[in-house]
């Protein structure tokens, strides 16, 4: 089988091409695909498939081989290897995934894609929908006791569900402890991806996250959207913000009239190989 590692600020998936390669047990392959020491090492695996409402799909499994809706730097690096690849020569692509039509524009230089925009879409603000089991209209700085210890939470979807926690300092935090309890908590009825967020001023943030599936990434896509509606909705920050992630920026504009969030961020190729079957 062959495949492409990439990776968004350090958020890093194996790719494989099905319109080309045929994949019968995803959730396995992605599993063995995404071990650092006995596999190819990744976050988790990543097609790219034929689609019938957009230019091409994106079906992405979790390192722990569990599905997953919808991954901000990983819908960017798609957008580069269908580019780069040759399957498009247009500068703004659509992308359908389990969330929804996403819809992006390319920067190119060289030949190839830098740079990618990404229409998020809408952020789903009510609990049910989430999913997180809060009888309220929205989860914005609500207390919640994760083993024994109080925090508060804003909960936002980006397509997948996430709790948004506000620390002055991220950087020193025990993510190894305290994400797998966030993660499996019972008011989270699909697991939940946690971000810790430091807010540095109107327009600046420094984040760290721990990802459903996954444990602690570099960056999260979606987590940084969620991240920045939940500054705007606690007054934290302005609409506009840069948020700073262990593996690069993110730059995130929330546009409340419109009510849609966008994201602008790097993508990159690492290498390609065959992965035996």
């Amino acid at each position: 089988m062959k495949f492409t590692k990439m990776h968004g600020c350090g958020n890093d998936y194996v790719y494989v091409n099905l319109f080309e390669e045929k994949v019968d047990d995803p959730g396995t392959l992605a599993i063995k695909v995404s071990d650092r020491h006995f596999g190819i090492g990744s976050d988790g695996l990543i097609m790219i498939a034929p689609s019938d409402v957009a230019d091409c799909k994106m079906i992405m499994y979790n390192a722990d081989g569990s599905m997953g809706e919808m991954c901000g730097n990983g819908i960017r690096c798609v957008a580069k290897y269908f580019y780069d690849h040759g399957m498009t020569e247009a500068a703004s692509i659509s992308v359908e995934t389990a969330a929804g039509i996403k819809y992006l524009d390319l920067t190119v230089e060289n030949g190839k894609v830098s740079l990618v925009k990404v229409d998020m879409g809408a952020p789903i603000l009510v609990p049910g929908d989430i999913p997180v089991s809060f009888d309220m209209e929205k989860v914005v700085n609500e207390p919640i006791t994760v083993d024994g210890k109080e925090y508060r939470i804003t909960c936002v979807s980006m397509g997948n569900p996430h709790a948004v926690v506000f620390e002055d300092d991220v950087r020193s935090l025990d993510l190894e402890e305290i994400g797998p309890a966030f993660e499996n908590h019972r008011l989270f009825p699909a697991r939940i991806n946690t971000e810790f967020v430091h807010v540095l001023g109107r327009g600046e943030a420094e984040m760290r996250v721990w990802e459903r599936g996954s444990g602690e990434t570099l960056a999260c896509g979606t987590g940084t959207c969620a991240a920045v509606v939940a500054c705007v909705l606690n007054g934290l920050t302005d609409d506009h913000v840069k948020v700073h992630l262990t593996g690069g920026d993110l730059d995130i504009f929330y546009d409340r009239e419109n009510n849609t969030v966008w994201m602008t961020g790097p993508a990159a190729t690492v290498f390609e190989g065959d992965y035996p079957m």
